[in-house]
């Protein structure tokens, strides 16, 4: 959604001229001629940013600035009159910036997208300061639509608790915490959750390791010994790095995943184990079958479900926040006396940067932070690695967008704009009206 704006002056060129330009810049602009209707509209829309004439026909500007402010308003202030003692007494009540007129389009739109982030930064601290990491944890995977996509998804495989799944994506996106979250939402959740790396383990301790084996199976063996299989047994089995799976041990998962029994290594008696799989890998699996790396009937066994973790630097800005909230609730239980806030500074290099370690590198980053930050009341800019401390070119409030995010947005716009009239909004994106509505229903969009 667009950063919104109210613009307050009782001069109706000013209102036309400065609103067009904002709105080309992309703002959604709101438009009043008095103090009264403006205050009026602050309280409707809750406006991001607010340009304030200082000279109206119904309420001295200063006035109407205190009143702004007591609502949290963020205020720029316009004037003809340019003089320092009122611009001191302006930035005394809270005035974000103080122009004179006739206003350069350039410097204004400049100082607006400054305050504009500045909010945005403000709110979104805010945000991460008044969770706690309580509630729906699911909450915490994102609030876009494609993450809440997945949260429903993940809801729906917790209930279905003899469903295989393979969780896919980079390493470092959080398959672990989302399968652990899987086998706490099931009603597996009193079992045990066994986790295993299949990853850099040879064949035999891996399969001695999962399936157990008995005395004298191996030169080691020196007793019998239960495999995680049957320690999992009413609970979950999480294989992490699938596709490290040793390929002569790959049959014998199969076996389990099939008919629920297998053999101890060095064992003849089958064993039964009532477990639930989930299981995860950064590979390619499927192009991994063509080469015999991996199994194909294994694999489509593995894939009834799979489900799908982007990298950090493909969710949205919001989902990224919930993903910085949910590690610092985590960490302020393990940190106790570390700041759980940031300077807007901070938060806007965190919700910035590219995460090329996915959500393990942004934990350990946090973690670093919070521990040189204790005692104080914010972590700042001076906490965080120096590869964040660079400060990037370009437009401040520049984010990456996805084709579909940006079409999303003007869909959003335009809709908002003709007060959700489609037929019009439709006509000014060049698009039929069905094309919208199909859109709109794509996009979750509700107006």
């Amino acid at each position: 959604m667009a950063d919104s704006l109210l613009l307050i002056d009782d001069d109706p060129d000013i209102l036309r001229a400065v609103g067009e330009y904002l709105e080309r810049s992309g703002w959604e602009v709101a438009r009043e001629a008095t103090a009264k209707d403006g205050l009026e509209a602050f309280d409707r829309l809750h406006p991001d940013v607010v340009i304030l004439d200082l000279q109206l026909p119904d309420l001295p500007g200063l006035e109407a600035l205190e009143q702004l402010r007591a609502k949290g308003g963020a205020v720029i202030l316009l004037t003809g009159q340019g003089d320092i003692e009122t611009a001191v007494r302006a930035m005394q009540l809270g005035a974000e910036n103080f122009l004179t007129k006739p206003a350069d389009m350039v410097h204004l739109a400049a100082a607006a997208a400054r305050v504009g982030e500045k909010v945005r930064l403000r709110r979104q601290n805010m945000l991460l300061q008044g969770r706690k990491g309580d509630g729906d944890p699911l909450d915490s995977l994102g609030v876009s639509l494609p993450m809440r996509h997945l949260a429903d998804q993940v809801r729906l495989l917790a209930a279905s608790e003899r469903t295989t799944v393979l969780l896919t994506g980079e390493s470092g996106t959080g398959k672990g915490w989302v399968a652990q979250l899987m086998h706490d939402l099931s009603p597996r959740a009193k079992g045990p959750f066994v986790e295993v790396n299949c990853g850099g383990l040879s064949a035999t301790f891996l399969d001695s390791e999962l399936f157990g084996h008995e005395k004298g199976a191996f030169t080691d063996a020196k007793e019998r010994k239960q495999g995680l299989f049957e320690l999992a047994d009413h609970g979950t089995i999480f294989l992490d790095e699938i596709g490290e799976l040793a390929v002569e041990l790959q049959p014998k998962l199969l076996k389990v995943l099939e008919n629920k029994t297998f053999r101890r290594l060095g064992g003849t008696r089958e064993l039964t184990a009532d477990v639930r799989l989930v299981a995860a890998t950064n590979r390619d699996l499927l192009s991994d079958t063509k080469t015999g790396r991996f199994r194909e009937d294994l694999y489509y066994r593995l894939s009834v479900m799979p489900l799908h973790l982007p990298a950090v630097r493909e969710r949205s800005r919001e989902d990224r926040l919930a993903l910085l909230t949910r590690i610092m609730a985590t960490l302020a239980r393990e940190l106790p006396g570390c700041p759980a806030s940031f300077t807007s500074e901070a938060l806007e290099r965190l919700l910035n940067a590219p995460w090329p370690g996915n959500v393990r590198e942004m934990h350990n980053v946090l973690e670093r932070a919070m521990i040189l930050s204790r005692g104080l009341p914010e972590i700042g800019v001076q906490h965080l690695p120096g590869e964040m401390l660079q400060r990037r070119s370009g437009d401040r409030r520049y984010q990456p967008l996805s084709l579909a995010e940006v079409e999303r947005q003007q869909i959003e716009r335009a809709l908002r704009h003709h007060a959700g009239n489609r037929t019009r909004a439709a006509a000014e994106l060049g698009i039929s009206r069905a094309t919208l509505i199909n859109k709109i229903k794509a996009y979750g969009l509700d107006l």
